[in-house]
């Protein structure tokens, strides 16, 4: 049987940095998404939605997670739909206009959502807290906030 010897190449620091920074997006999402699918029959969908309400005071409009969430306007109400199916989350008329509702953990929800999150951490455990110190948490901390930073790069990943 060949072996592969693939080499990136001609890959520049950056190119190394940007392909880190995919590889590490996409295999810790693969292995959050599959343990909670698994143990708890939640996509990481779900679970991002859960998280965000989870972190509000008062319930909040499905435009506003489609803002901060990695998911599009019509994902987060395709979410919200399914949530709602298994009593996770509610919808509350809004307070202020008529036409709309605003979207809450229900108590369940928050069962759930601790119980995923300890999923969630286990899973993380190994392949990203055991590995990582608080200065490199606070160095990636500041990565992000540079990244996200610049408005035009933030509207077009939403596409």
């Amino acid at each position: 049987m060949a072996q592969n010897n693939l080499t990136p190449g001609e890959f520049t620091p950056r190119d190394h940095a940007f392909y880190g920074l995919v590889w590490a997006g996409s295999t810790l999402s693969a292995r959050v998404d599959q343990a909670l699918a698994r143990r708890h029959d939640l996509p990481l969908s779900w679970f991002e939605v859960m998280l965000w309400l989870r972190a509000q005071k008062e319930p909040v409009a499905a435009s506003e997670l489609g803002a901060v969430t990695l998911l599009s306007r019509s994902q987060v109400s395709r979410v919200a739909d399914s949530l709602q199916a298994r009593g996770l989350i509610e919808r509350i008329p809004s307070p202020t206009d008529a036409r709309s509702v605003r979207l809450a953990l229900t108590e369940a929800g928050h069962r759930a959502f601790e119980e995923a999150d300890a999923t969630r951490r286990e899973v993380l455990a190994e392949v990203f807290d055991d590995l990582l110190d608080d200065a490199d948490i606070a160095a990636l901390a500041g990565i992000w906030a540079k990244l996200k930073s610049r408005p035009a790069a933030r509207d077009h990943i939403k596409g």
